[in-house]
This record gives structure tokens, sequence and C-alpha cells, in this order.
């Protein structure tokens, strides 16, 4: 009893019995020299946050992976199994690690002041250490385009989806940060929250241990986009409701600028219909061919980060082998089309 007295004990203040943004307020400052609470996002002072940097780095991603293709094409794939399970281990972590610190720092916002408030009033949803977090996780779109790496070494499709969802992502969470919406949170969040799961079923698979839920993976992809749709679609229309048509019903104004509420509604919207596709074509027609729902992670998993279309029964140069299995072709009448990570 005396040790269960002494364990912190969560609370709305700390959800997690111990306060964590101290301990990151110190870890931040060892990177970067000094401490997280006076971090000040500033276009064209802080890295990458200008138009011109994120195209920049989103040219160069695809000279660099679609160069890399044209590169590997008479070249043996690379095995790199190891660098793989780090690379899926530290997105993992990470991943979490925000979750956490965003997850303290809303609770208190949601139970003393509501939903309206953290998603539509900048000082719900726009606070100096959800900015910090914001630009963090902008940060780390650019360490997912190492995806695409590992596919084109390994000699993997590089397919639209996976291409077109690592650049739309990037610079999504772009137009986000520097369009001071308050309800980004939001999808943030439910992504970190994929993420870890997803991240973490690769890693475990590149160690060869079978995982059974990865078809819910790809599920919970898709609620997320409904989620976000649902917030996205509720605060444009409030923003715009309360700005252009006084008349109309609404709750009142809405942060953020216009454009970046274009911009998350398009890209979500795109996100949310590619993803239900795919899963038809992944789940519900490889069921009625009577295949298997289940291949020991050779089916697809989708993300903000990855979309790709992979044939397990392919050699590194992506001939079929003689064993039957089915190769994505892309076409509405053709074989299964099935999906992996690198």
């Amino acid at each position: 009893m005396e040790v269960l007295k002494s364990l912190p004990c969560p609370s709305i203040d700390r959800p997690f019995g111990i306060h964590l943004w101290p301990i990151f307020d110190k870890a931040f400052e060892l990177v970067v020299g000094y401490p997280a609470s006076e971090f000040r996002f500033e276009e064209g002072v802080t890295p990458m946050s200008t138009f011109k940097e994120t195209a920049v780095a989103l040219v160069a991603y695809y000279v660099i992976i679609f160069g890399g293709r044209e590169f590997m094409k008479n070249r043996p794939a690379f095995k790199l199994n190891t660098l793989f399970m780090i690379h899926n281990l530290y997105l993992t972590l990470i991943s979490g690690t925000l979750l956490a610190l965003f997850i303290e720092q809303l609770v208190p916002t949601l139970w003393r002041h509501g939903v309206f408030y953290a998603i539509c009033d900048h000082n719900g949803g726009w606070t100096q250490p959800l900015i910090v977090l914001y630009y963090l996780n902008y940060l780390t779109k650019y360490l997912e385009l190492i995806d695409t790496v590992f596919l084109f070494l390994k000699k993997k499709p590089l397919t639209f989806l996976h291409t077109y969802h690592h650049g739309a992502t990037a610079l999504l969470c772009y137009t986000q940060l520097i369009g001071l919406t308050a309800v980004q949170w939001v999808v943030i969040d439910i992504n970190l929250l994929v993420h870890v799961v997803m991240y973490w079923y690769y890693f475990q698979s590149a160690r060869g241990i079978r995982i059974w839920w990865k078809e819910w993976i790809t599920r919970l992809q898709i609620i997320q986009f409904v989620i976000d749709l649902g917030f996205i679609y509720f605060a444009s229309y409030t923003y715009f409701s309360s700005t252009y048509f006084p008349w109309a019903p609404n709750m009142g104004k809405c942060a953020g600028e216009e454009f970046a509420a274009f911009s998350g509604m398009a890209v979500i919207s795109s996100y949310l219909f590619l993803f239900i596709s795919f899963y038809v074509a992944t789940y519900k027609k490889a069921a009625k061919a009577g295949r298997p729902r289940r291949n020991t992670g050779k089916q697809a998993v989708i993300d903000m980060a990855k979309f790709e279309v992979s044939a397990p029964g392919t050699d590194s140069k992506g001939n079929a082998k003689s064993n039957g299995a089915a190769v994505s072709t892309g076409r509405a009448n053709g074989p299964v089309t099935r999906s992996r990570k690198a």
C-alpha cells in the first residue's frame, strides 16, 4: 500500500501522473541550445518555415526517389532489414512521445473549456507549447520520406499513391502551420496514434513476428480520416459562415487562414477516397476471390506517410515467380492488389 501511495496520481493537469513538459523542455534544450518554452515559430526565420524551402525539399524528394529507381534498375536489391527496423522503431518512439505531449497539453483545455474552444480559439488550439509540437510533427514528415528511400533501394514499386501521400502530407502540415489553424491538433493526434500502431507493426514484422490484426490497422486509418473531415469541415464552415454569411447558423468565429482550410479539406478528402478505394480493392475483392484476408504482413497498410503496392510473389526486379502469387497491375479487372511497406 505504501508503494501505491508513492506512485504519481493522474490528474487533469497531469494526465500521466507526472509533468512531461519540464522533462521535454530540458531535452529540447540539450539538442537545440534553448528550452522549448522559448521557441517561437517565425516564417522566414525558423528552418523549413517558407514555401520555397518546402517546395525545394519536396522537389528534391521526387528527384531522388525517381532517379534512385532508375539507378537501381540494373542493380541487385539491398536487404537493409536492420536499418529498416531502426527506422520504424525511432518513428514509433517519436510518434508516441509527441502524442503523449499533445495529450498533456490538450486534456486540461478540453476539460475546462470544451471542444469548440480547443479547435476554434487561438488561446485553445494555438498555444506556445502546441506550436512547438505542431512544428516538430511537421519536421517528422521529412523523416518519413526515408520510407521511400527503402522502397527504391529494395526495388519495390513506387506507386502514385505512395509518392502522393508523402509529398501531400508534408505540404499539408506546412499549410496548417503557417495558416494558424487551431483545429490541426485533431488531425495530428489521431495520425500520431495510427503511426504508433503502424510503425510498431512494421518493426515487429521486420523482426519476423506474426501480427494478426493487420487489417484493423487499415480500418483505423480510414476511421481517422472520417473523424478528421468531421472536424475540418465543421471548423471551415464555422469560419466561412461567420465571416461571409453571418445570417447562417454558426457557433461563432474559428481561427485559421482560408488557404489552410481549403488545403485541409482537399487533401484529407482525397485521402479518404483513395484509402477506401484501396481497402475495397485489397480486402473485399480478395475475400470474394476466396483468398485469405491475412497473410502475416503481406497485405495492405496505408497511412499518411506510405502507400505502396508490391507483390509478395515477385523477385527483386518485380517479375512474377512461379508460385502463382498475385502481381499488382493497377487494372480494375486485374489480379488483387497487395501492399506492404519496403
